[in-house]
């Protein structure tokens, strides 16, 4: 049997697909500050006091370095995506910021196999949500992982007007890379093939106490 192998990852009857991996990768942390001590180049005399030693700069703690998901195992390190401050708006701009971030959660959830970021900004009522928790939940049982798959937003746009439900439209053009459910010691659930062409989605959002939330995620 197939579990929630990319195929069936297609967001239900949406299309969206197995939507796995987050692109891109963190960094492993930054440059140490340069040590400076300054050093008299003369000799002191013995009525000179001694220049006292410079204090030595902190060393930053490394940061664990992301490594995407393999035949051999799930991925690691995976960084949650931050919503951007534009996406936070109520206006034209913030809905696609918004849509973008959205989109990088259930990339982010598929590599990790963790739902709530999404759960978070997402309505009860979506039901393209629900069949993405059940996907999750049956992708990363047992020791089961998913690789590949991501999804990547490749435009956006909206009228910005308010439906009688008072949902702002936000339509998408979208693209899946290829990916597949894995297991232990070589298991294959299920894979897929990449799109060859960009499926078209529309989100419905609505704004209310200073925040987006997702209602809807569909094919056109």
């Amino acid at each position: 049997m197939i579990r929630s192998a990319v195929a069936p990852l297609r967001l239900g009857t949406l299309g969206l697909a197995a939507i796995l991996v987050l692109g891109g990768c963190s960094e492993s942390g930054g440059d140490p500050n340069a040590e400076a001590a300054e050093k008299n180049s003369s000799t002191p005399s013995a009525s000179e006091s001694p220049t006292e030693s410079a204090t030595p700069s902190a060393t930053p703690t490394p940061t664990a370095a992301y490594k995407p998901a393999t035949a051999e195992g799930p991925a690691e390190n995976v960084p949650l995506p931050v919503m951007p401050e534009l996406a936070k708006e109520e206006s034209k701009e913030g809905l696609v910021a918004f849509g973008d971030y959205w989109f990088s959660l259930i990339n982010y959830g598929y590599e990790t196999g963790d739902p709530t970021p999404v759960k978070e900004i997402s309505a009860p009522e979506c039901s393209i949500c629900q069949s993405f928790y059940e996907d999750l939940e049956e992708g990363y049982v047992n020791e089961d992982w998913i690789q590949g798959g991501k999804l990547n937003v490749l435009s956006s746009g909206t009228a910005f007007v308010k439906t009688p439900e008072g949902r702002y439209q936000l339509l998408l053009s979208v693209i899946q890379e290829a990916g597949a459910n894995r297991g232990p010691n070589g298991k294959v659930y299920g894979q897929g093939a990449g799109d060859e062409a960009s499926t078209a989605q529309i989100m419905e959002a609505t704004y209310d106490s200073g925040r987006w939330v997702v209602n809807l995620v569909e094919n056109m």
